[in-house]
């Protein structure tokens, strides 16, 4: 069964963020694009089996959340019922456990 991907408004924004922070470090639209394009794979290689995605501890507990990453970000997401939940999308080195409010 193949799961369907929704994202958050929060994360639509992180992804616009993303793609200005590329499109600046590469000064390269196509650049861009590849970037986006296989950042986006890693997310939907997710929706046959969701939860082969790393999960995310804090303090030895799930949060429920599970991750991916390419290069510098890190998607968050849930699982729920037949769909995949995208929280976020956030560099790798961020505070993410604030962002997503699990401290």
């Amino acid at each position: 069964m193949k799961y369907e991907i929704a994202y958050s408004p929060k994360a639509i924004e992180d992804l616009e963020r993303v793609w200005s922070e590329v499109l600046k470090a590469s000064g390269d639209y196509q650049t861009t694009e590849e970037y986006i394009d296989a950042l986006m794979n890693k997310v939907e290689q997710k929706a046959e089996f969701p939860k082969s995605g790393s999960p995310l501890y804090y303090e030895d507990l799930f949060t429920g959340y599970y991750y991916v990453f390419y290069k510098a970000y890190k998607v968050f997401y849930r699982v729920e019922k037949d769909r995949l939940l995208i929280d976020g999308v956030l560099y790798s080195k961020s505070d993410y456990l604030r962002i997503l409010k699990l401290d």
